[in-house]
């Protein structure tokens, strides 16, 4: 996995948060967030304390150039207050928590600090990071600085060159960070996932995945990749893919997003074993009930758990109709709900589905409600029941949710 080493890129290409590394604050980064340690702080009885600014990154490119969000910031620490003994008025925005990483641990948000300045009797945004973090440390720190004036210096020349934890991603995750739910993204971080076919719905399952930063994905698929694939699948069609494997054509289109992407151009059958050696979690999604029947003999021999996906399409002289699937085969119970006949295992009549109709939509929709399910079952989304076989109806649009008890 590739290592995001944020401070150097950071510091070389804005010449704000240089300033600030230069001026002497306390400076590191955590994912998308500049976190600023050492700064004093009174409390109601005068007494000197330490805490520390979080403000948000936003990425301009990929380069490391960032701006900021707006003019508010974070603050790990007990409300600030002045000299007087009473709370800094004017900055409380509300109480406010922020999950850091492990290098950071002891930066604990308590709360969320607004105040712009006033330019000409209007308040106005800061200019540039070094003005809005110069502006805070003097409202917070301010009057512990005049009680204490030899120790509560913020100016301490303690910067971080941080080694963060290793990311998948090529790209700073700026989207999680945006959306403050970084713990909850790190649930993922540990699973091996095998994706086993990449048709319509196996190949958005892929770019599902590819987005969230599970270690690795396996995928498989011995097909080549034509026209109508480009039709029911994610991305834009490249004239030089047509009559490549769908596993390379894939493995082109990701590898410059992420690391521990593996396609490889192989059936899956009884046999495959050795190829799901540490896998945590497989999404079979494959049209062919005897392939279907060899691929579960596998994983629930394995023990692996896994979301099985399918769709029924049919027509009766008017528009299509159909049901989508998408049944949990947890390890402890796989073979039982297997013989309850919930995916086809037999090769029947050629359905609609089956003869390439181009329907990306219910392709994606298929493959997010295995991708939902999956999160799910590892904390990620909330689960008000443990469902394990869902049906989704196309006629009316409601979806149906099964427990493994009520199966």
């Amino acid at each position: 996995m590739a290592s995001v080493s944020q401070f150097r890129k950071l510091v070389s290409r804005n010449q704000d948060i240089a300033k600030l590394v230069e001026t002497g604050y306390a400076v590191t980064f955590d994912g998308g967030w500049m976190i600023l340690r050492d700064i004093p702080y009174l409390d109601q009885h005068r007494e000197l304390h330490w805490g520390a600014i979080a403000t948000k990154l936003v990425p301009v490119d990929g380069a490391g150039l960032v701006t900021q969000e707006d003019h508010t910031i974070l603050f790990a620490g007990a409300h600030p207050c002045g000299l007087d003994g009473l709370t800094i008025p004017a900055i409380d925005a509300g109480k406010h928590e922020l999950q850091l990483s492990s290098a950071c641990a002891d930066v604990v948000v308590q709360r969320r600090f607004s105040n712009k300045p006033i330019v000409g009797g209007v308040h106005q945004g800061f200019a540039n990071f070094f003005d809005k973090i110069e502006s805070y440390a003097g409202i917070i720190a301010g009057p512990a600085m005049e009680v204490y004036p030899e120790r509560a210096k913020p100016l301490t020349f303690r910067s971080v060159e941080d080694a963060p934890e290793p990311s998948v991603f090529r790209y700073q995750d700026s989207l999680t960070s945006k959306a403050e739910i970084s713990d909850l993204s790190n649930k993922l971080q540990d699973d091996i996932i095998a994706i086993i076919g990449l048709g319509g719905t196996g190949a958005y399952t892929l770019d599902f995945m590819v987005k969230t930063p599970v270690r690795e994905i396996r995928g498989f698929d011995g097909d080549e990749f034509h026209v109508h694939n480009a039709y029911r699948s994610p991305g834009q069609l490249d004239e030089k893919e047509l009559g490549l494997r769908k596993a390379a054509v894939y493995q082109g289109r990701y590898e410059s997003f992420r690391d521990g992407v593996r396609l490889v151009s192989q059936y899956v059958d009884a046999d495959s074993a050795s190829a799901f050696e540490g896998v945590t979690f497989a999404f079979v999604c494959v049209d062919k009930g005897s392939s279907r029947s060899g691929i579960f003999d596998l994983l629930i021999g394995l023990g692996i758990p896994f979301i099985d996906v399918g769709m029924g399409l049919k027509r009766a002289g008017g528009p299509l109709s159909g049901m989508l699937r998408a049944t949990y085969f947890p390890p402890d119970k796989a073979q039982s709900m297997r013989k309850k006949g919930l995916a086809e295992m037999h090769d029947g009549p050629e359905n609609l589905y089956r003869t390439n109709v181009q329907i990306a939509e219910l392709n994606a929709f298929n493959a997010a409600l295995a991708v939902m399910r999956f999160k799910q079952l590892r904390g990620f989304y909330t689960a008000a029941e443990s469902l394990s076989h869902l049906l989704f109806d196309l006629a009316d649009f409601k979806i149906v949710g099964q427990t493994d008890h009520e199966i």
